[in-house]
């Protein structure tokens, strides 16, 4: 068995470097959700956390061990928005310079926050160019630190601590699931799952037009995918990490998917039953838990809610459409 990127005393101590500047975030609960599903629901609301999705723990944990010369050279990164949003932030809590590589067709809500928190946009067409060889390219000509979204150790480790706060909030579960882009918040949480919880079985939700994860599960090696159309943009990666894919093949039950209609469903859930506003890919595996997907009857089961940061006026094309 391979030595993996990260170890549960990794997640413990990101969630020491993170008390105090990330958000302890809610775990709610619905006699709605339990009603529907047979079994007892605990989400855990990272759509409430610090820039509004679980990306900030990773972000800030990453940059908090840089060295004083990278501190004093900055960050890369590139992003759909979620992880240029955290990684903008954490560099200005921590007093450094970040550039962030997002598409031309990021939600405009997720660029001008990211704006907002002093990061340097640089954007780029996703169907024609690739965003990692422009991010490394910026990090050899301006002496910056890349962080990767997703397939980063110190990445990782920060996302668990979501899930280590939901099993401290509620104990031992049956189901643990989490969305799944390029891994990384599924990798950190299984980790902890599997210390905290070692019975929990942890499943990944990713869109169903985009399944490179659930195929590279099954066939036992990283499938790399052509760039998807889904609503669930923080789920847009291409494969998975060679980090990130390790942890899920040793410690992830299985992978499932989502259309984009039952995204939009779950999001209409949210709103008119928990007053709460969940982005697309935010609601991966709540949707996967409505549609019952998997086996929930009489199950203690965790949903990550990863994230809320969806301009409202699209959120409401999307919900009006479906009702």
């Amino acid at each position: 068995m391979p030595d993996l990127a990260i170890s549960y005393e990794d997640v413990v101590d990101a969630q020491e470097r993170l008390d105090g500047v990330a958000h302890r975030t809610p775990t709610l609960t619905s006699m709605t959700a339990d009603a529907i599903v047979g079994g007892q629901v605990f989400f855990k609301c990272e759509n409430m956390q610090r820039m509004g999705a679980f990306k900030f723990r990773g972000a800030y944990n990453a940059l908090a061990l840089f060295t004083p010369e990278q501190k004093a050279a900055g960050a890369v990164a590139f992003s759909s928005g979620n992880h240029a949003q955290a990684t903008a932030l954490s560099a200005r809590l921590l007093g450094m310079r970040a550039v962030l590589v997002m598409p031309n067709d990021a939600p405009g809500s997720k660029v001008a926050a990211t704006r907002g928190y002093g990061g340097e946009v640089v954007l780029y067409d996703r169907y024609t160019e690739n965003r990692e060889e422009i991010g490394r390219r910026l990090a050899d000509e301006q002496g910056l630190t890349l962080v990767p979204p997703y397939d980063h150790p110190h990445v990782m480790a920060g996302q668990g601590t979501a899930a280590v706060e939901l099993f401290e909030d509620v104990g031992l579960l049956d189901l643990l699931l989490v969305p799944l882009g390029g891994g990384g918040l599924l990798s950190g949480c299984a980790v902890a799952a599997h210390a905290l919880s070692p019975d929990c079985r942890v499943i990944g939700v990713e869109p169903e037009a985009g399944n490179d994860g659930q195929r590279s599960f099954r066939s036992g090696e990283i499938v790399h995918i052509e760039t998807l159309k889904t609503i669930a943009d923080g789920a847009q990666t291409l494969h998975l990490g060679n980090y990130t894919f390790p942890v899920i093949q040793q410690m992830v039950g299985d992978i499932v998917t989502v259309s984009d209609a039952e995204l939009v469903e779950a999001m209409s859930f949210f709103a008119s039953r928990m007053k709460l506003i969940v982005e697309p890919t935010g609601s991966l595996a709540a949707a996967a838990v409505l549609q019952k997907k998997i086996d929930t009857e009489g199950k203690r089961i965790g949903v990550l809610l990863s994230g809320g940061n969806v301009d409202l006026a699209r959120f409401a094309d999307l919900v009006k459409a479906a009702s």
